[in-house]
């Protein structure tokens, strides 16, 4: 496990997303968290939360942010670096949003995302 505690999380909540959050935690009896990725849909990735009981493993990245402990699978955290969750109501509809800056594309629903191929983002031109 990585605990990175002391340095800003490269995965951050609005203060409206903490409290949706902060919300579930105390519902479900949570401890954090859990961010993950999985692949569905038109364009090959979803964002995939829940409600973490457990301690996180070994291999998982483990971060505070509007204080809120946040545990982070590294495939998610590959693709959400540098991404802030919002929480919005608009109407009836409640949702999490991603502003992910790693985002080549998403399908037209929404439902999923691209990622840049790695090779692609640190090309450098050659003449």
């Amino acid at each position: 496990m990585t605990t990175n505690s002391q340095i800003a999380a490269p995965i951050a909540l609005t203060e409206a997303a903490a409290a949706r959050v902060s919300t579930f935690l105390g519902k479900d009896g949570g401890r954090a968290l859990f961010v993950d990725v999985r692949r569905t849909g038109c364009s090959g990735w979803a964002y995939d939360l829940d409600i973490a009981k457990r301690e996180a493993t070994e291999d998982e990245h483990v971060f505070m942010t509007g204080g809120i402990e946040m545990i982070v699978t590294p495939r998610a955290l590959s693709m959400m670096e540098g991404t802030i969750i919002d929480f919005v109501k608009d109407g009836l509809v409640e949702e999490f949003r991603f502003k992910n800056p790693n985002v080549a594309a998403e399908c037209g629903c929404g439902e999923s995302f691209t990622i840049a191929e790695p090779s692609a983002q640190t090309a450098t031109k050659t003449d």
